[in-house]
């Protein structure tokens, strides 16, 4: 068996982000009350890591959105930030349109949290069905979880599309307007395009999200196991992070902190370009770049910044957002496994 299939630590899940079966005893824990769990921490955990990092957001979707017909208006993430604060407002200009962003990163990590448990019931109960309650549940891979991951990655997509293009108007100074308030955008959006244009972008986000969050479980969850097998390791004896598995090991904080911002940087580097044409479909009038005749579509807008810009244009934002990724990252997963270790030693 290759190293990546190995299981982990021998049993379906390890870490409160994959909270799902116990084995000791071989009954699965109440699915309602693991959901609720995902839920009230999730929203908690991707607050607060939405607060962390939406400065550094802001300077990322306006070097993303700057037209390729006009002299830049912002050099680099440094240039942004000098006139950010200078010409836009200061502090408070990087944190415009914050409420969306932070109802949406309530749902996108109760979302992503939710599903991806979801998913591995699900491929457990696949590929492993058990003749009775008594028959031990097997181990998932670094390979299944990677793809759980992005199975949660493309539920959580058609959550967060309409929600990241009002976040993505407010961010863009020329957008931010008093008109250009939440409800306004929301109005316009509704009357020119439909329901459907709440969507516009989707592509982009369904691509970031599968790919981004397979590659965030699966760092995570790899980071993890590396430390459980290289690293003294913590036992807990009766309750721990993953819904209550006798025995099962929880690592300590910095190392829930480490695991977690290595997949921060993972999901966003890795398809960064995708987020890059969703931003700069969601924030400009895309005429201008293609000609009046031309299809909006996402493949027409990656084909003219490749054309006008190349690779450049595409990770254009990527080192601020790497960057603030891995902080914010990191106190999600601790965030949410510690509010789990919490819960679960409180029955």
């Amino acid at each position: 068996m290759d190293a990546a299939e190995q299981p982990i630590a021998g049993t379906v899940e390890e870490s409160g982000a994959a909270a799902m079966v116990a084995i000791g005893d071989r009954k699965l824990v109440n699915q309602s009350t693991e959901a609720l769990k995902d839920v009230v921490f999730g929203s908690a955990a991707g607050m607060v890591g939405k607060a962390i990092e939406f400065p550094f957001d802001t300077v990322k979707v306006r070097l993303q959105s700057q037209p390729d017909h006009l002299p830049l208006r912002y050099l680099g993430p440094i240039d942004c930030f000098r006139k950010s604060f200078r010409d836009d407002g200061g502090l408070r200009s990087l944190y415009r349109g914050i409420s969306a962003p932070l109802m949406g990163a309530a749902l996108e990590a109760s979302s992503l949290f939710f599903s991806y448990r979801i998913a591995q019931s699900l491929l457990v109960s696949v590929l492993y069905p058990a003749p009775n309650e008594t028959a031990p549940l097997p181990a998932l891979g670094i390979s299944a979880l990677v793809a759980c991951g992005g199975a949660s990655g493309a539920f959580t997509s058609f959550i967060l599309t309409p929600i990241e293009l009002i976040k993505c108007q407010m961010q863009v100074p020329a957008a931010a307007s008093p008109a250009q308030r939440p409800l306004s955008i929301i109005a316009s959006t509704y009357r020119h395009h439909g329901i459907l244009g709440f969507w516009r972008g989707q592509l982009g986000t369904l691509i970031r999200e599968t790919g981004g969050s397979a590659a965030w479980f699966g760092s995570y969850e790899g980071v993890s196991a590396a430390f459980r097998h290289y690293l003294p390791r913590k036992s807990v004896s009766s309750e721990s992070l993953s819904g209550g598995l006798p025995g099962n090991d929880t690592l300590p904080f910095y190392q829930q902190m480490i695991a977690g911002a290595c997949a921060g940087v993972a999901y966003n580097f890795t398809f960064y370009p995708a987020d890059t044409i969703k931003s700069r479909m969601q924030t400009e009038e895309i005429a201008a770049l293609t000609g009046p005749q031309s299809k909006t579509s996402f493949l027409t807008v990656g084909r003219t910044i490749w054309r006008l810009q190349g690779i450049k244009g595409l990770y254009r934002g990527c080192g601020i957002t790497v960057f603030r990724a891995a902080p914010s990252s990191a106190f999600i997963f601790s965030i949410y496994e510690s509010l789990r270790g919490w819960a679960d030693r409180s029955v």
